[in-house]
């Protein structure tokens, strides 16, 4: 017996080309399925399998924000993995992302990209990278897979919520696992393991790589961009396993080969899942149109992309289901295990076509770009700092750009008004041609509008860059090449001596991010209410205002100034006098004291924690400004005289009667609310503030008509009426305000939902909806008549404090950088 034994190992580390390899749950402490597994042991045994295998190369590619290793594997057979970066220029060279004519010899290479636990407590995923890994490589097939092809196999992409959730469910879970799905280790507490450090849903970001987990693993993606990309994820437990084909909508550029080809993997996967009799379905649900996903930003940029959804959140270790089975982590483990495998196996036996359509999606979309419009220009009489903001995400993505080559005049569509019109293009503007390698993914990202085929949809319908950065953008159909980089100008760095004012024009969130680091040195600042002229120089509201007179107590006040606008590389422009020539002198009481902001942001289980994380990441990392966090409940505990500033994030708040007159008391003594998104529901209940919710009523239905009747099987399509995913609303804005300055008398607002709310009769309706401004992006019929006239930004003055009500927030997933503006605004300025 034992003489088998040996000859069996022997010939698995003949065929595996390893010296000591070891399955998951022998190198483990426990056994794969059994328990989770932590992140550094997940870690550890990747380093094991890398260090006894020359089939798998390991390669660390960043860091979290907790300073956990971001891991990449590269499987493939070993004289591939030697040519390994020879094959990803190659690869490359495919796309003219990279130029110069390919190798032959490795013109037969497919690349395929496997990514697991981009939701950390989505747990299933990380524990079977590693089993479909130790699988892969001692499997019969491995030689033939993995000939013509390089895996590239990122295990967790979000280390920090994985091990919130694997350490929380070991601390409270029992020994024996329990399936009642009342137990407590079926519970998750607040904020959950879903999201990264900063509670961001890392499945929302590839696009707007706000998170440095994404702007770490997008950098190595774009130097990949595999042709067919998996992204492995765990949805309600009571649901069988979801593999592709997709679910309609599709977006109008995904190919028919992107389409077709989705088919032939699901049919391979439902022929494994078949001969085990597991559940599974395809085509429901799971769509692919936002651009920020792990299935369709990979398709918008040549991939086949797809998700896998196995049943499991909440799940634990064993769950009873609806249907009195008993789901267990190994069965989870089980079913990823098989559908990655499936996929090797497709992908490998249609290499060929793969590496074929790919290059012909490259080829086409560069030569002839699917959508109508084939150039999309940025005005020069947009602020630099806005452009400037948008020219990293472009670069972020590889999306190129560039400026015309002289002046001349063509038919455009304007973003601002929604109306086609003759511009003159001029030398200076920024030209984004869709005649480029990435050709698609600019068009998507950038369209003035999504054609959506079917508004049931996942996401958010619109997303279009120039209303996110508040640029003046227009559109052609004509192609504009782009003859000449652009230039960046860096502003002057000295000032002449016995300055009496240093000033800043107040127009995008580099000029938040100054103000932030002048009041944590100390500096005493204050904002024009009212345009002015000095020196010949025209300055609008908003302005920043640096007095030597405010600041003559300041050591180094001079010095200060000068490194700050080195640091922060900003056009802080000066004066020699107070005396102006239009407007109000500079000691004029139109030139208000920026109190600094002592700020309180409220999470906890009854806020949502995406919401409490963009709050918390604008400060943090957006503006760089301290903010104080705390749970809101027990709220009597709170002593808010210590705070000026008070933050409620979307969520559902329950304030008792000693509670709101805690709060209101504060308000009415000088504090500052701040209340975004569905906070405002909670708040509308409270005495004396708050908005009042639009409550408009539905057309009543005069008679009854059979042949009309909605059916029982169109419930969710007549729902929609009622629904808005997500789409961009034009906003009036009183320019006058405030809580406007540098944002002018229009703003664009990504609204995420249909509620509505009565504009004020003892405040300031400062952001309202018309009744025929431009929407953007679906919204249905019945929400869209609510939206009418309603208030979505507003100031309501309360004793010496303020109530500021945000009904859209601003701050929605880090990428609308507009918005992110506007709240600067409401921070530094509002309760001044």
């Amino acid at each position: 017996m034992k003489k088998y034994f040996f000859l069996t190992l022997t010939l698995l580390y003949s065929l595996t080309g390893f010296g000591q390899l070891q399955s998951p749950s022998s190198f483990l402490p426990h056994e794969l399925g059994t328990q989770f597994t932590p992140h550094h042991m997940l870690v550890q045994y990747l380093q094991h399998v890398a260090n006894n295998s020359d089939w798998v190369k390991l390669t660390e590619y960043g860091r979290t924000n907790q300073q956990r290793p971001l891991m990449l594997a590269h499987i493939g057979k070993p004289e591939n993995l030697a040519r390994l970066e020879e094959i990803r220029t190659n690869n490359l060279r495919r796309t003219n992302v990279m130029e110069g004519p390919t190798d032959p010899t490795l013109n037969n290479i497919v690349v395929i990209w496997l990514s697991f636990g981009v939701h950390g407590n989505e747990a299933a995923g990380p524990e079977s990278a590693m089993d479909a890994l130790y699988k892969l490589l001692v499997h019969p097939d491995r030689d033939a897979w993995l000939d013509r092809m390089i895996i590239c196999y990122d295990p967790t992409l979000n280390p920090d919520g994985y091990d919130r959730y694997t350490h929380w469910y070991r601390n409270v879970g029992n020994t024996d696992p329990d399936p009642d799905p009342n137990a407590r280790e079926h519970d998750e507490p607040w904020p959950g393991g879903r999201v990264n450090h900063y509670m961001f849903d890392l499945n929302r970001d590839w696009a707007w790589q706000t998170q440095t987990e994404s702007r770490h693993r997008m950098s190595i993606y774009n130097s990949w961009l595999p042709q067919v990309h998996v992204d492995v994820h765990e949805q309600g437990y009571n649901s069988p396993y979801y593999f592709a084909p997709a679910a309609r909508p599709f977006h109008a550029y995904i190919t028919d080969w992107q389409s077709t080809f989705q088919e032939t993997i699901g049919k391979n996967h439902a022929r494994y899942f078949d001969e085990q009799g597991w559940l599974f379905f395809t085509k429901e649900r799971f769509d692919l149109l936002y651009p920020s996903y792990g299935d369709t930003y990979p398709t918008y940029n040549g991939a086949i992309g797809m998700t896998y959804e196995q049943g499991g959140i909440g799940a634990g270790r064993a769950v009873l289901m609806n249907n009195g089975d008993t789901l267990t982590l190994a069965d989870r483990i089980a079913h990823h295990t098989t559908a990655i495998l499936s996929t090797i196996e497709v992908s490998s036996q249609n290499a060929d076509a793969l590496i074929k359509n790919f290059s012909t999606y490259w080829q086409s979309s560069q030569a002839n770009p699917p959508g109508t419009y084939k150039t999309f220009i940025i005005s020069s009489d947009n602020v630099s700092g806005r452009i400037d903001a948008f020219c990293a995400l472009l670069d972020r993505n590889g999306i190129r750009y560039g400026m015309a080559a002289d002046n001349f005049t063509t038919r455009v569509f304007n973003y601002q008004t929604g109306k086609t019109e003759r511009m003159e293009v001029t030398s200076s503007d920024l030209i984004i041609s869709a005649y480029q390698p990435k050709a698609v993914l600019t068009q998507v990202l950038l369209e003035p509008e999504t054609f959506i085929e079917d508004s049931v949809t996942y996401d958010i319908t619109a997303w279009s860059l120039p209303y996110a950065y508040g640029l003046k953008a227009f559109a052609s159909t004509d192609r504009i090449d782009v003859s000449k980089e652009r230039a960046v100008v860096n502003p002057p760095f000295s000032f002449p001596q016995n300055t009496y004012a240093y000033l800043l024009q107040w127009n995008d969130l580099s000029d938040a991010r100054f103000l932030a680091k002048a009041i944590k040195k100390g500096l005493v600042v204050r904002y024009a209410s009212q345009p002015f002229r000095v020196e010949n120089k025209s300055f609008d509201r908003g302005t920043l205002v640096i007095t030597r007179a405010d600041n003559r107590k300041h050591p180094r006040f001079d010095a200060t100034l000068l490194a700050l606008a080195q640091e922060t590389n900003q056009h802080l422009q000066t004066t020699q006098t107070g005396y102006v020539e239009q407007g109000h002198d500079l000691g004029s009481s139109e030139y208000r004291l920026i109190t600094a902001p002592n700020v309180l942001l409220l999470g906890g289980e009854r806020t949502r924690s995406n919401s409490f994380g963009q709050a918390w990441y604008f400060f943090e990392q957006d503006i760089r400004y301290p903010v104080h966090l705390r749970d809101v409940e027990p709220f009597s505990d709170i002593n808010l005289d210590d705070f000026n500033t008070l933050i409620l994030v979307d969520g559902r708040y329950s304030f008792n009667e000693n509670e709101a007159t805690q709060l209101t008391s504060w308000i009415r003594a000088g504090g500052h609310l701040i209340v975004i998104g569905s906070a405002n529901n909670s708040v509308s209940r409270l005495d004396r503030i708050g908005l009042q919710p639009a409550n408009r009523e539905r057309p009543a239905q005069t008679s009854y008509d059979q042949n009309s009747a909605p059916l029982y099987a169109e419930q969710e399509r007549n729902s929609i009426r009622s629904y808005i995913p997500g789409a961009i609303f034009e906003v009036n804005m009183d320019y006058t305000h405030p809580l406007s300055f540098g944002i002018g008398d229009t703003y664009f607002s990504l609204k995420t939902s249909s509620g509505a709310f009565t504009p004020m009769e003892n405040g300031y309706n400062i952001g309202r909806i018309g009744t025929s401004g431009m929407v953007t992006g679906f919204a249905g019929q019945y929400a869209l008549d609510l939206q009418r006239n309603s208030v979505v930004f507003g100031v309501q003055p309360y004793g010496r404090g303020t109530v500021t009500y945000l009904v859209d927030n601003p701050l929605y997933r880090s990428f609308w950088e507009q918005g992110k503006f506007l709240m600067s605004n409401v921070l530094f300025f509002v309760n001044n």
